[in-house]
C-alpha cells in the first residue's frame, strides 16, 4: 500500500515536471520516467578483467541514400503513433550536409509541410551551446578567465557561500552550485520579455552547494554566463551571437530575438504538446542565453560543421580543444562534462552533445567527433504520452549502432552485487531542486526509490523503459550496473563505504541522484503526510454529518461553551488544512497547464494559501488546548481523548510540513 501510495504522488508530479524544468535540458532533466539516458558508452571491466571488442562487419554504410531510406522507415511511424506533428533531422558529414529532412507538419490546420531549410524550430538548451561557444571566443580574446570569481564581470554581486567563488568553469560544467527556479522562467506575453539583465537581477537563486562539488543542471548559471558575454563584448547578447557567430557561418536563418523579426517569424514552426490538440503560443525566454534560439535544420548543420572542422572558424584550435575536454566527471566510469557540452560516449567513439526541450519543441544534437558526423533532430511536439523523449532517444541509438557498431564482451555480475545493491538502496532525491522555496515539494514527491530484486539486481523506480517498467540492473563492475537487456549503464559514487551520489549514464554529467535526508525521506513522510490528511478529512466531515444527524433526530448535545468552540475550531482547523494542501497540489497542476502561469499571476493564490496556513497554525495550538480540556474533563471519554490526540498529532505534523517544504516563505520567488 505505501508503495501505491508513494506512487500516486509522483505520478501527480510527473504531469508537472515537464513545465517546471523546461528550457533545460535534453530529455535527463524533465520528469523521472521519461529520463531515458541517451549516452550508452562501452562498458567497464571490473579489476583482472577485459572487455574484448571488435566492429561487427557488414554494417550499412552511412551515406544519403541509406540514411534517407532508414529515417523514412522511421521517423513517419513514430510520429504518427506517437501523435506529433513534425519533426526535421539532419546528418552532416566531412564538413558538408549529407542530408536534411523535414516530416510532418508545422501548422497542422494549414497542413503547411516542414522545410529544413527554411522552417524554424525552438531548440531550447542547445541554445546554451551557443552561449559557451561566446564565452570560450571570450576566453581565446583573453577578456574571460575560466577560474576568475564571476563577480569580477558582473554589475551586481551574486552573494557570497561556502567560502569559495563561482567561476565560468562551474558554470560551464554546471558545478556552480545553484537551486533550482522556475518562475519567470518562460512568458507567453512580450512585456514579460525583461532585458537580460533585469532578468538575472531579478531573483539570484539560493547557492545550496559548494561551487565545483555537485552536478546540478542550472539555466540561471548559463544565462549568468550570457550576460558576462555581453558586458566584456559590450554587445547585447542577441547582438554578440548575431554578429559573431550566425554571420560567421552565414546562419540567415537564426535568431536569438524574442518575439521574432517578421521575415522569420512568418517561418516559424507551430509548438504543439500533440498534434491532435491545439497550437501553443510563443514561448518566450527571458534568461535567453539559456533556451531563447530560433533556427532552420541548415543553419544547425553549419553549426554542427564548424565545430566539428578541423579549422573551426569559431575557435582557435587549442581553444577548440579546451571546449571538448572532460572538465569533470561527476561520477566514475560514467561520461563527464566538457566545457558546455556533455560527453556521450559510447560504441568506443569520442561523442559530445546537448539536448533541449521548451515546453512544446524537444531537440538533440550529436556530435561523432571521431568521424566528422553530426546529427541535430527536432520535433515541434511532446506527443502522447512523451513519444518524442522516446523517438528521440531511440534515433541516437539507431543510428549510432547501425553506422558505428560495437560488439561488447558480456560481463559477469559481481559477487558484490547483493553488498553493494544493499548499500545503494533507498530514497534519492534530483541534485537539481529547490531547497528554499515551495517547489521542495517536488523533490519530495518525485523521489527515486532503488530497490534490491531477489536476484541481486537492482531497480530504480524513476528509470524506466518505453513501456513505462523500471528497468533492472546488475553489478559487472565496482559500483557500476548495466541494465539487464539493454545498453545502459549507471554508477554510484561511494565515500567511506557509503554512496553519496548515482547516476545513469545520460545523467551523469549534469543531474544525480543523491541520497534524501531524514526530512526529506518520502519513505516514511508520504505515508504519514497521507495519513495525517486522512484524519483532517474524516474530522471535517464528521461536523456537517453530525450537525445534520442531530437535525434530523432531534439530539441536543450536552458539549457548550469552551469544549463546544474547540470542538468548532478543531473541525475548522481540518477544513483549513485540506484546502491549503489542494491548494498547493493546485499550484503545481497549474504550472503544469499552462506556460503563462509562470509569469507571476500566482502569487495573489500563494498569498491566500500562506494566509490559510497561519489561520491553520493558531487552529492547530486550539487543537493541542482541545486534548488538555478534554483530557481534563469530568467525562473524561478514553475515545474521545484518543480522537483529540490523534486530530491535534496530525494538525501538528502538517504545520510541520508547511515549514519543511517552505511553503510560509516571505518571498514570492519560486
Amino acid at each position: 500500500m505505501r508503495t501505491r501510495l508513494i506512487d500516486s504522488a509522483t505520478r501527480l508530479l510527473r504531469l508537472a515536471l515537464p513545465s517546471l524544468l523546461l528550457v533545460a535540458v535534453p530529455i535527463a532533466a524533465q520528469a523521472p520516467q521519461t529520463l531515458l539516458p541517451t549516452a550508452p558508452a562501452v562498458p567497464h571491466a571490473g579489476a583482472g578483467q577485459t572487455v574484448a571488442s571488435a566492429t561487427p562487419a557488414g554494417a550499412p554504410e552511412l551515406t544519403k541514400a541509406d540514411v534517407d531510406s532508414w529515417l523514412d522507415g522511421l521517423v513517419p511511424y513514430g510520429l504518427d503513433t506517437g501523435d506529433i506533428a513534425g519533426a526535421v533531422v539532419v546528418v552532416v558529414k566531412d564538413g558538408k550536409v549529407l542530408t536534411q529532412r523535414g516530416y510532418g507538419y508545422a501548422d497542422m490546420k494549414t497542413r503547411a509541410p516542414i522545410d529544413p531549410a527554411n522552417t524554424l524550430f525552438r531548440p531550447g538548451s542547445i541554445s546554451k551551446l551557443f552561449t559557451w561557444t561566446a564565452v570560450m571566443q571570450q576566453v581565446q580574446a583573453g577578456k574571460l578567465d575560466l577560474d576568475r570569481d564571476v563577480n569580477d564581470y558582473i554589475d551586481f554581486r551574486i552573494p557570497p557561500a561556502f567560502g569559495k567563488p563561482i567561476t565560468l568553469r562551474n558554470l560551464m560544467t554546471h558545478t556552480g552550485g545553484f537551486e533550482e527556479t522556475a518562475k519567470y522562467l518562460i512568458a507567453t506575453k512580450v512585456s514579460d520579455n525583461r532585458p537580460l539583465d533585469a532578468a538575472l537581477k531579478r531573483s539570484v537563486p539560493t547557492r545550496i552547494y559548494e561551487p565545483g562539488s555537485t552536478a546540478s543542471y542550472s539555466n540561471y548559471g548559463a544565462s549568468l554566463a550570457g550576460y558576462i558575454v555581453q558586458r566584456v563584448s559590450g554587445e547585447p547578447f542577441e547582438a554578440y551571437i548575431q554578429h559573431h557567430i550566425f554571420a560567421l557561418l552565414g546562419m540567415t536563418q537564426s535568431t536569438f530575438a524574442q518575439p521574432l523579426p517578421a521575415a522569420l517569424g512568418a517561418k516559424l514552426s507551430k509548438g504543439y504538446a500533440v498534434a491532435s490538440g491545439d497550437p501553443q503560443p510563443f514561448e518566450i525566454i527571458p534568461m535567453s542565453p539559456a533556451g531563447a534560439l530560433s533556427a532552420t535544420g541548415t543553419d544547425m548543420a553549419k553549426f554542427m560543421i564548424a565545430h566539428l572542422s578541423a579549422s573551426n572558424p569559431l575557435l582557435d584550435a587549442k581553444t577548440s580543444q579546451l571546449m571538448y575536454t572532460t572538465a569533470n566527471t561527476p561520477i566514475p566510469g560514467m561520461p563527464g562534462m566538457a566545457l558546455g557540452f556533455y560527453h556521450e560516449d559510447r560504441n568506443g567513439l569520442n561523442i559530445i552533445g546537448h539536448g533541449g526541450d521548451t515546453d512544446w519543441f524537444h531537440s538533440d544534437l550529436h556530435l561523432y567527433r571521431d568521424k566528422g558526423v553530426g546529427l541535430y533532430l527536432s520535433f515541434n511536439s511532446g506527443g502522447k504520452e512523451g513519444a518524442a523523449h522516446v523517438l528521440r532517444e531511440r534515433m541516437f541509438d539507431s543510428f549510432t549502432d547501425r553506422y558505428f557498431p560495437h560488439a561488447d564482451a558480456a560481463l559477469p555480475t559481481l559477487a558484490t552485487a547483493a553488498e553493494h545493491g544493499r548499500a545503494l538502496a533507498g530514497h534519492y532525491v534530483s541534485s537539481r531542486g529547490s531547497v528554499t522555496n515551495w517547489l521542495r515539494i517536488v523533490n519530495l514527491i518525485g523521489q527515486a526509490e532503488v530497490t534490491v530484486n531477489d536476484d541481486n539486481t537492482i531497480t530504480v523506480s524513476a528509470l524506466t523503459n518505453a513501456a513505462g517498467v523500471p528497468k533492472r540492473w546488475r553489478e559487472t563492475a565496482p559500483w557500476q550496473w548495466q541494465e539487464v537487456g539493454g545498453e545502459d549503464r549507471l554508477g554510484a559514487m561511494v565515500k567511506d563505504g557509503k554512496v553519496t551520489a548515482f547516476a545513469p549514464r545520460g545523467f551523469a554529467p549534469i543531474i544525480l541522484f543523491v541520497p534524501a535526508s531524514t526530512g526529506m525521506n518520502a519513505g516514511w513522510i508520504i505515508p504519514l503526510l497521507l495519513a495525517a490528511l486522512a484524519v483532517m478529512f474524516v474530522t471535517a466531515l464528521s461536523w456537517p454529518i453530525v450537525a445534520l444527524a442531530r437535525r434530523r433526530f432531534g439530539y441536543r448535545p450536552t458539549i457548550a461553551g469552551r469544549p463546544l468552540l474547540l470542538y468548532r475550531t478543531t473541525a475548522i482547523t481540518a477544513w483549513l488544512m485540506l484546502i491549503v494542501a489542494g491548494g498547493w497540489m493546485g499550484m503545481i497542476a497549474a504550472l503544469s497547464s499552462d506556460v503563462a502561469n509562470f509569469d507571476g499571476r500566482l502569487d495573489i493564490w500563494m498569498r491566500l494559501l500562506q494566509l490559510l496556513s497561519l489561520a491553520a497554525i493558531v487552529g492547530t495550538a486550539l487543537a493541542v488546548w482541545n486534548v488538555r480540556v478534554i483530557a481534563s474533563g469530568p467525562e473524561r471519554r478514553r475515545l474521545a481523548i484518543a480522537r483529540a490526540v490523534l486530530v491535534a498529532l496530525s494538525a501538528v505534523f502538517l504545520v510541520w510540513m508547511m515549514f519543511d517544504m517552505r511553503t510560509l516563505t516571505p518571498s514570492l520567488n519560486f
